[in-house]
């Protein structure tokens, strides 16, 4: 009875990537018709993120006490009211706003879905599956850059907020049907407790050492990786000259990369181990963000970013195994503090990165990606022997 739950929330997770990656191909287009840089226009990818991230200690708590899986079926269906907001914003301070709020939604999707399976599959399975749920999400942020820049360029990025409002809408219907029709989505994942206890449940999970490693590990991972990655579609754009649909897509090489991991997930966990994959995961990004600085042609990209989503997948998918057994009593307030570092890392590393685009271009913020990265994996494999 799993598995159909289990690809409808794999859905919703791709429509929750899709509404994070979207604005990516559209900065030049949005800080064109509200007359900013392209660095003032990433504030929509900041507000999102923001919210995406801060909300997590709503989401998680009330998760664990009402059900996952109802909470994520909620969250769609609002989701698309946000985000046809967005589709009508009158002015950038609006747009931001709008991204603000369909982000506090969206950012229910992933985190919670990922805290159900940890509820309903054992321990020594649930790395496979969580990469298999997570195909979901490599395939939202393909279609939401392609989408994003081939839409953006013919209809406007105004259309593009019209078809990710009705791609919530539909997945919604879904998964209420499958709510209504599946008990298993309607199991909490353990005793029922208030909300209030829930969050002190969160706060008390900040003493533990090893979630602390976790949030830390998590929050850098983000800063730096996603940091970088909000830029490439501008950095094809121009640098490389590359028009702004076809930038959209090259990104989703990124996620070519995702799903190549998420394919062979079954067969290189074993082989590999924990510390092996987040070894590997570390050198791959740190090759690949050094090849983006280098590459000559939007050619030469492809490879480069196929390679940063297979290490990132590797390196992610560990810790995000590790985040669904840091607290099983109230995994839905453990995943949410993790989603909560992850984005408040990818906000801030998507602020400071627009500030160092607008003055010294792209190429600093991968060289700093390149560097950092592996250095973290390094960190976080020690801390892994240790554990």
């Amino acid at each position: 009875m799993t598995g159909r739950a289990i690809v409808l929330l794999s859905l919703a997770a791709l429509a929750s990537a899709a509404g994070l990656r979207v604005t990516d191909p559209l900065l030049a287009l949005i800080a064109s018709e509200y007359r900013v840089t392209p660095g003032a226009a990433a504030a929509v990818i900041t507000g999102f993120s923001v919210a995406y991230g801060l909300l997590q200690v709503v989401h998680g708590p009330v998760g664990d006490r009402i059900g996952k899986y109802r909470v994520v079926t909620a969250a769609t269906a609002l989701s698309a009211l946000g985000t046809f907001a967005c589709a009508a914003a009158p002015s950038l301070g609006w747009l931001v706003v709008a991204r603000f709020v369909s982000g506090a939604t969206v950012g229910a999707l992933i985190p919670v879905s990922m805290a159900w399976i940890g509820d309903v599959v054992p321990y020594e399975r649930r790395q496979p599956v969580l990469a298999r749920f997570l195909i979901g999400q490599m395939f939202g942020v393909a279609l939401g850059t392609t989408a994003g820049g081939v839409l953006g360029e013919i209809f406007g990025w105004r259309a593009v907020f019209v078809v990710l409002g009705v791609l919530y809408l539909v997945i919604a219907a879904l998964l209420a049907l499958e709510l209504r029709g599946n008990p298993l989505t309607r199991r909490t994942g353990g005793a029922a407790v208030s909300v209030p206890d829930a969050f002190r449940r969160m706060g008390g999970l900040l003493s533990l050492p090893w979630v602390r490693v976790m949030l830390v590990t998590v929050f850098t991972e983000a800063l730096l990786f996603y940091g970088a990655l909000s830029f490439v579609a501008l950095h094809l754009h121009e640098r490389l000259g590359v028009s702004l649909g076809a930038s959209g897509a090259l990104v989703t090489a990124f996620a070519a990369g995702g799903l190549l991991y998420a394919a062979t997930a079954g067969r290189i966990v074993p082989r590999l181990g924990e510390r092996g994959l987040v070894l590997a995961g570390g050198t791959l990004l740190g090759l690949a963000w050094l090849g983006m600085i280098a590459a000559p042609s939007a050619a030469w990209a492809v490879p480069c970013l196929t390679a940063a989503g297979t290490g990132l997948y590797m390196l992610h998918n560990t810790l995000q195994v590790h985040a669904t057994q840091m607290a099983p009593e109230a995994r839905g307030a453990a995943v949410s503090l993790f989603a909560l570092s992850l984005f408040t890392g990818q906000s801030a590393g998507v602020w400071i990165s627009a500030r160092i685009v607008d003055h010294f271009g792209t190429r600093p913020v991968f060289a700093v990606a390149a560097l950092g990265l592996p250095l973290l994996a390094l960190e976080f494999r020690r801390r892994l022997a240790t554990k």
